[in-house]
């Protein structure tokens, strides 16, 4: 049974990532307020171009959701200088690959290419910062491909609406309540004005940063990144006041209904500080302790022992605003979804009456620090951890020290954060239910 929760999650966030050994590092900025952080790495001919803009499924206009994920596939049209349809064969036919994503908070671009393509690379970003041509034969073709897009991925795919379900019933002022990829009446109905004025107010070069790295000269490239950037003009500042949750204080109860799916699931979520708070981190390692691998404690009693469950998943969503502590469980045979979750819940009252033991959390230690190794360990994703930890964070260094803040925690601190946070009373739970034709 594949792990449906954990992998929409890993689509949504960017997980707390560390290495053992120190990444150096240079930063500045220009006057248009863009920041720049520069990594050397030339071990390998390879070097990465990279932008991350602050803006997310949350930003915007209610009545026009979607249109950051809306922006990461527009913005590949092309550009005054760059032909519609052109930027995505350029990168191939100079060795490169490329991506984009957008989550709640941010949306990401880069580029990877051989090290000698680095002005290139530079280019096609500042073309897509500078002038991109954003006209209404772009808007329509991509509707159409953010149409599909949602049929395949959320849709017409079992459990596909998990984190749509999720979202609307954990918040109910908060624009996390909408989910990521947007309402389709909303991008039918919004005007080519608006599309442009979006743009105007987010994709601005003090609403972003720009990460090089790889097998790069500092000097050089900082020379380069003037060259191709400084021309782009500052935008205003953007100034965000969402509207604070009223905390759970009473258990809620939902259900919903997927046409797609024969096996029902049940889910309990949990409205959390922020990902940047030490009670974010310490609630990591509380999702690890229970799900994490095929040694955790609900995956071994409820899978292995009792038989009683399908896939069984604790997964801590990391977003600026509010984390989302989700437990996801599919039930085998004739197993009640009111038995899974008193399962789960006896685990989650040992947490807090007990701590955790030596033993038990060594193992979380070392499986944190052996994730955040291997997290790291191309360019790539050093060059991600980066751009998040400055834009999301608040904090670059955090690349170094983020592993020993994982350190200082202690059992007590596991213990402490599963009574303050992990009560029946603080979540929503959810019957995930096989919809039939009446419904």
């Amino acid at each position: 049974m594949k792990n449906y929760l954990l992998a929409l999650a890993s689509l949504l966030f960017i997980s707390h990532q560390a290495i053992a050994q120190k990444v150096e590092f240079e930063e500045f900025d220009l006057d248009n307020g863009l920041h720049v952080i520069m990594h050397q790495d030339n071990t390998a001919p390879v070097v990465i171009t990279s932008v991350m803009y602050d803006v997310g499924g949350k930003d915007g206009d209610r009545a026009r959701t979607g249109f950051a994920h809306f922006f990461e596939h527009l913005l590949f049209e092309g550009s005054e200088n760059i032909g519609r349809g052109e930027f995505m064969k350029i990168i191939p036919a100079n060795g490169g690959t490329f991506n984009a994503n957008t989550s709640q908070d941010r949306t990401y671009y880069y580029e990877i290419f051989p090290s000698n393509k680095l002005e290139l690379g530079l280019w096609l970003e500042s073309e897509r910062m500078l002038h991109p041509v954003i006209d209404q034969v772009g808007v329509d073709t991509q509707n159409e491909v953010v149409k599909e897009e949602k049929r395949q991925s959320y849709d017409n795919r079992p459990y596909g609406s998990l984190l749509k379900t999720i979202g609307e019933n954990l918040f109910e002022v908060h624009p996390y309540k909408d989910e990521n990829i947007g309402k389709l009446e909303h991008l039918d109905a919004a005007t080519l004005e608006e599309f442009n004025a979006y743009f105007d107010k987010y994709y601005v070069p003090n609403n972003a940063v720009l990460v090089v790295a790889g097998d790069i000269d500092y000097a050089k490239t900082k020379k380069l990144v003037q060259d191709y950037f400084s021309a782009v003009k500052k935008g205003p500042d953007v100034v965000r006041n969402f509207p604070k949750e009223t905390p759970i204080s009473e258990t809620k109860k939902a259900k919903a209904y997927d046409k797609n799916i024969q096996i029902p699931a049940i889910i309990a979520a949990y409205r959390l500080p922020g990902q940047s708070t030490k009670d974010a981190y310490v609630l990591d390692m509380i999702s690890s302790y229970l799900s994490g691998g095929k040694s955790s404690v609900l995956y071994k009693k409820l899978i292995d022992e009792k038989k009683q469950a399908l896939t069984v998943q604790a997964v801590n969503i990391g977003q600026v605003d509010y984390n989302i502590f989700a437990l996801f469980a599919l039930p085998l045979g004739e197993v009640s979804l009111d038995t899974l979750l008193a399962e789960i819940d006896e685990e989650i009252v040992k947490l807090q009456d007990e701590l955790i033991s030596e033993r038990d959390y060594q193992k979380l230690l070392n499986q944190f620090e052996n994730n955040f190794v291997s997290s790291n360990s191309s360019v790539a994703g050093i060059a991600g951890s980066l751009a998040t930890y400055y834009l999301l964070y608040g904090d670059v260094n955090i690349i170094n020290n983020q592993l020993e803040t994982y350190r200082s925690i202690t059992r007590e601190d596991i213990q402490a954060a599963a009574k303050q946070y992990l009560s029946p009373n603080q979540r929503v739970e959810i019957e995930y239910l096989p919809k039939k034709d009446d419904q």
